[in-house]
């Protein structure tokens, strides 16, 4: 079954239904990754959107061979994978020697970075973040090269505007965000360098019933925990329709790599946000701090022209995930920390 508006669940009962729902492809995606020639390589395929991106990846394209990369120090993860018919390579990226020694395929989307626990060991957050990147950018100077970013590149906005569109100049607070930027400098200059076509994915918070900025609301106010507003506004956007759109990049690369901004194209008001989940639950949000003028958000403009809207928009993303917390589902115990505004993670 394709994913269309039309197809999507009123409810998403369990785990199982959630990964089909997260792997399964629309039209526009599986068209794009036709008119790509080659097997796609996932280096980093172990956090909480590698799986679902190359389960997806497979599901569009299940001729071609799709290879996931990580350390797979998580349990469950390579067996996941294996079931779905993707290939394995267990690799630690920061050893050069390894990376060179990994197959050479047309189509790489770079997924590893450190981000949470960041503020821990700056020297590895900065290796991670940046020096990696270096070294794949310069083993698969053949290639094309989508690699995820955030939109924490940016500076804060007003509220009130359109968010940060692609041609604002990076400047955010904080070593982890400025390691990001670094991450982006390493792949522009070697595309430029080695002209390798690419996309810098900037991503602003995907969703997924067990993780997420809804999640993470949706269960304070569940549990009557107050919300801090601070850093009031947000923009996100369902994971599949992010995968699907990262995916898609590899049709629509620069050479030399350029940025493009993928989320939600609404900007939302955590204290909306919160007061809908209340009603849902019957029970009124608890609401700490006031909304500062200014927030990380982006202006998807680009996105939306190639890609279209998100196929889940945020009405139904509310409704599953109120039924999915009311219901004490799994969670990954990983909250976005989005309320942060010193870039301190």
């Amino acid at each position: 079954m394709l994913l269309t508006r039309e197809t999507l669940p009123e409810a998403i009962p369990d785990i199982a239904t959630l990964d089909e729902l997260l792997c399964r492809p629309s039209q526009a995606l599986i068209d794009d990754l036709r008119s790509v020639d080659g097997d796609i390589m996932i280096l980093g395929v172990a956090g909480k959107m590698g799986p679902t991106l190359a389960g997806l990846a497979k599901a569009a394209l299940p001729d071609r061979n799709i290879i996931g990369v990580a350390r797979f120090s998580e349990a469950g993860v390579k067996d996941w994978l294996q079931a779905r018919g993707i290939e394995t390579i267990p690799c630690d990226l920061l050893d050069e020697a390894a990376i060179k020694g990994l197959p050479r395929v047309k189509n790489i989307v770079f997924m590893a970075g450190r981000k949470f626990g960041a503020e821990g060991d700056l020297s590895l957050t900065w290796a991670m973040n940046a020096h990696v990147p270096a070294l794949v950018a310069q083993a698969f100077a053949g290639s094309r090269i989508v690699a995820f970013s955030t939109g924490c590149v940016y500076p804060f906005v007003p509220v009130n505007g359109k968010g940060s569109g692609e041609d604002m100049a990076p400047n955010p607070p904080g070593e982890y965000a400025q390691s990001c930027v670094g991450r982006e400098r390493m792949f522009e200059y070697f595309s430029r360098k080695l002209s390798t076509p690419g996309r810098l994915f900037r991503l602003n918070y995907a969703i997924d019933m067990r993780y997420g900025v809804l999640h993470d609301i949706a269960s304070k106010v569940l549990a009557g925990k107050p919300i801090d507003v601070s850093l009031g506004h947000v923009n996100f956007i369902w994971q599949g329709d992010a995968a699907a759109q990262a995916l898609r990049c590899l049709a629509h690369c620069d050479t030399p790599t350029s940025p493009i901004n993928v989320s939600g194209h609404e900007i939302l008001a955590a204290r909306d946000l919160a007061v809908k989940f209340g009603q849902l639950f019957g029970r009124a949000p608890v609401i700490a701090g006031k909304e500062e003028p200014t927030a990380w958000l982006t202006d998807t403009s680009q996105a939306v022209k190639l890609f279209g809207l998100p196929i889940v928009d945020t009405d139904q993303l509310i409704r599953w995930t109120a039924d999915w917390v009311s219901r004490s589902m799994p969670s990954l115990g990983k909250p976005t920390k989005y309320e942060v505004r010193d870039g301190r993670y």
